[in-house]
């Protein structure tokens, strides 16, 4: 599957490991969460970075007391109806300062992309190449939003509030 990361197709630097797998003593790693709750510090202790999948019917808390030492989490998307790891992406960008990659995976469609990026996420695996290689055309389709997202950009509202300011410091 290709990945989009950084508004590139790129490699995917991390190892997808089953629940039923050996795990690599070195290297990045993504583990289910489930599994990674089983023994959390001694995977966090390996060589290489951490990745967890969590499920949308999970609760983000479930990682606050390693999220500083992941450095990728993967949020799915079973279908393309389903929104709970919209929900999820805001949670830990905005209340638990989740700064590391936020991956999204599953039914990604480029329809989304932009709700998806405001929502906090910066990794897409999507299922076609011509969906990997559409991806900053549509990116680049909307310069302006009204509502304030986790993705840290001014809003038209702001924008506008802001401007008169910035003529009167010059």
């Amino acid at each position: 599957m290709p990945l989009v990361r950084n508004e590139k197709i790129t490699a995917d630097d991390f190892v997808r490991v089953a629940d039923d797998a050996t795990i690599p003593a070195g290297g990045n790693v993504l583990i289910p969460l489930a599994r990674f709750l089983e023994d959390a510090e001694a995977l966090l202790q390996r060589d290489g970075k951490v990745g967890v999948i969590l499920p949308n019917n999970r609760d983000p808390d479930d990682l606050e007391p390693y999220l500083e030492r992941l450095a990728l989490i993967a949020l799915v998307f079973p279908t393309f109806r389903d929104g709970r790891a919209y929900s999820q992406a805001r949670l830990l960008r905005e209340r638990y300062g989740y700064d590391g990659e936020l991956r999204a995976t599953g039914q990604v469609l480029r329809d989304q992309f932009v709700f998806m990026i405001r929502a906090g996420f910066d990794a897409f695996e999507v299922k076609k190449d011509s969906d990997a290689l559409a991806f900053e055309e549509t990116i680049k389709r909307y310069s302006v939003f009204y509502q304030p997202t986790a993705d840290g950009r001014f809003t038209a509202l702001r924008q506008r509030l802001f401007r008169p300011y910035a003529a009167a410091s010059r």
